[in-house]
Order: C-alpha cells, then sequence, then structure tokens
C-alpha cells in the first residue's frame, strides 16, 4: 500500500527583510506610547497641583483614571493579540 509522500503544511513566516524594520518601528512606538503616558501623569498631576494651590476645588480623578486606562491599554495591546493568535500574515490557512 503506497500511501505517497505525506505533504506538510508549513505556516507562512515573512522574510526578515520586511519583519526587522517592522519590529524596528513598533519597538519606537511602544517607547513613544510609555513616554506619551507618563507625560499624561505629569501633565494632570501638575494641573492638580496648581488648582490645589489657587484654593481651586476640581476633580482630577477623572483624569488621572482617563490616563491609566490609555496605558493600561496601549501596555495590554501586543500580549493581547499573541494571546488571542491573530496571525494576520499568515496566508497559508
Amino acid at each position: 500500500m503506497n500511501v505517497g509522500p505525506m505533504m506538510v503544511e508549513l505556516a507562512y513566516t515573512p522574510p526578515s527583510n520586511v519583519t526587522g524594520p517592522l519590529n524596528q518601528v513598533l519597538g519606537y512606538l511602544a517607547w513613544l506610547v510609555t513616554a506619551a503616558g507618563v507625560a499624561g501623569l505629569m501633565i494632570v498631576g501638575t494641573r492638580m497641583a496648581l488648582a490645589l494651590k489657587t484654593g481651586d476645588a476640581e476633580e482630577h480623578l477623572r483624569a488621572y483614571l482617563i490616563v491609566l486606562g490609555a496605558c493600561v491599554i496601549a501596555a495590554c495591546a501586543g500580549p493581547l493579540v499573541e494571546f488571542v493568535g491573530l496571525d494576520f500574515w499568515n496566508t497559508s490557512k
């Protein structure tokens, strides 16, 4: 009984000359998101300190929660996509 050669379906991997620059751009974006989060927290803290000094009773918790929520979303985006298994470049399926 001759079954013939077994054909193994291999997953497509993009060439390294594409993924190298893409990983570099994604690294830069990750650093920019981190810097934006730190800057956002510093801006909200500065506004809170100025409002406290002038005697204004403003609500700053909402601004802090918005900035922290954006930081959490930005930090979890990559691992969440990897966990779900969304590999858009895999065209062999």
